[in-house]
């Protein structure tokens, strides 16, 4: 079976019955199943096994701070407009760096560098540089690597934006959620249709090579009626992605989200419609569904990787570069290494009494084993290219995969009788509406995620 990467089928039933809570499959195991009981002596090994593989580098620098709460957020955010409290954390920010620096082999490439938050713009013009100063002067940039930052359009103005590019930022995110401004005065995010035209039209007078632009569908006041003019508004805009995400309302783990009331969220099968009609129209305008919950352009790389099923997936979504080692910096940042995952510090006492006693400030982690890496490798074939190989697990891993997933492969029989894969002798496809609900066949996989975490993850869709 072969389909367009365009076709997305809906079954309302179908995706009611499989609306269940489900890893979002960044990691594996999920970032819910790290443990406490993963040590710095831990982390420090995994670094040096990392510089023995010699791969290529993902640099993740996470910049807590925000002006005012977004009520949607399901960020580790800093809320403060006090900005002295990030001129003490980029001082801690700095000796994180030159103490994982000295840990990392000085000739590995950095081949992606990422900052997010929070809110990166949150830093003054001077912090900016100085923050991209120190990480270049430990790091190997590489001529041709992605350099992305995540801004909020209210707090950019034409000088900050080409002052990022004069640095050496080549691609930009920015979040719309919702042109609305009922919607946008529900969630706290007031920022005018003008004011986001604006910021995008010195995004591309920058000349930056990417821009991806974020909506969330399922806030408070939305409509069917209401968010198709956000996504004609959006497409008009001409980013090169759009990440288009399910808002899981969590009160209990979020506190922010209790200035929402449930009763202005859309209804389930409204929530679904707008969903159906939010993919139609994307992808009506040009381009394609990468899965999930994001877009992009045919020519873009997430497109072109997919087509060409070396797509990947990590703490940052999507990814085109298959064979990296992601370091996170700041608190609450993950690393992702080949056979390991490492959390920072969720708190800024703890994280700073951390790098005090000249510590890495790893919380939590968790060693994989080479059944780990396999079954990882399986879900993450299938969370990003919707199709597995099994002669190619076979080959790598010296297996027989109908043995070695017997049980797997019949827990797979009641999904593929509802149209959500077909399964043959050499490969594993999933369907056009299988598309939708592809963390509900990945989860079949998945040994680690426990029912005690169901409450930690969102509904599939």
């Amino acid at each position: 079976m072969r389909f367009s990467l365009q076709d997305v089928s809906f079954d309302f039933d179908l995706i009611k019955k499989y609306g269940n809570p489900t890893p979002r499959y960044t990691s594996y195991p999920p970032a819910t199943e790290l443990s406490k009981d993963f040590t710095e002596l831990d982390c420090r090994q995994a670094i040096e096994a990392s510089n023995l593989r010699n791969t290529p580098l993902s640099l993740y620098f996470h910049l807590p701070f925000c002006q005012s709460p977004c009520y949607f957020c399901g960020c580790n955010v800093v809320v403060s407009s006090n900005k002295k409290l990030a001129e003490k954390y980029l001082q801690y920010l700095f000796k994180e760096i030159e103490l994982t620096s000295s840990l990392i082999d000085s000739q590995r490439k950095v081949l992606q560098l990422h900052w997010g938050g929070g809110t990166p713009n949150y830093l003054s013009l001077e912090q900016v540089e100085s923050l991209w100063k120190k990480i270049n002067s430990h790091f190997k940039l590489d001529a041709n690597a992605e350099v992305s930052i995540e801004i909020n359009p209210r707090y950019v103005d034409k000088n900050y934006i080409f002052f990022l590019k004069s640095l050496g930022f080549n691609r930009i995110s920015f979040g719309i959620q919702d042109f609305n401004p009922e919607v946008q005065e529900a969630v706290n995010r007031v920022q005018p249709e003008e004011m986001l035209f604006e910021a995008m039209g010195w995004i591309k007078d920058a000349g930056f090579e990417s821009v991806n632009v974020d909506l969330i569908y399922g806030l408070p006041f939305q409509s069917l009626s209401s968010f198709k003019e956000t996504i004609k508004k959006t497409v008009k805009l001409d980013p090169d992605r759009i990440a288009v995400f399910n808002f899981a309302y969590v009160p209990w783990m979020k506190p922010v989200q209790k200035n929402i009331s449930e009763a202005a969220l859309p209804k389930p099968q409204e929530k679904l419609e707008i969903w159906q009609m939010t993919i139609q129209e994307i992808t009506n305008n040009g381009y394609v569904f990468i899965g999930m919950d994001h877009f992009a352009k045919p020519n873009d790389e997430l497109a072109i990787a997919q087509q060409q099923k070396t797509l990947k997936r990590n703490f940052q979504g999507y990814t085109t570069k298959p064979e990296i080692d992601l370091f996170g910096f700041g608190a609450t940042s993950i690393s992702m290494l080949e056979d390991t995952l490492a959390q920072n510090q969720k708190t800024l006492k703890e994280y700073y009494q951390a790098i005090d006693a000249g510590c890495l400030p790893v919380s939590h982690g968790f060693k994989l084993s080479q059944i780990d890496i396999l079954r990882r490798d399986v879900i993450m074939q299938i969370m990003s290219n919707f199709q597995l190989e099994k002669s190619t697990i076979e080959a790598k891993y010296n297996i027989d995969f109908d043995s070695y997933f017997a049980s797997e492969l019949e827990a797979l029989k009641p999904l593929e009788k509802d149209g959500l894969l077909e399964l043959s002798a050499n490969r594993i496809e999933v369907t056009s509406m299988g598309r939708l609900l592809v963390r509900n066949i990945a989860i079949i996989f998945d040994t680690h995620t426990k029912p005690r975490t169901e409450k930690l993850l969102s509904r599939a869709i």
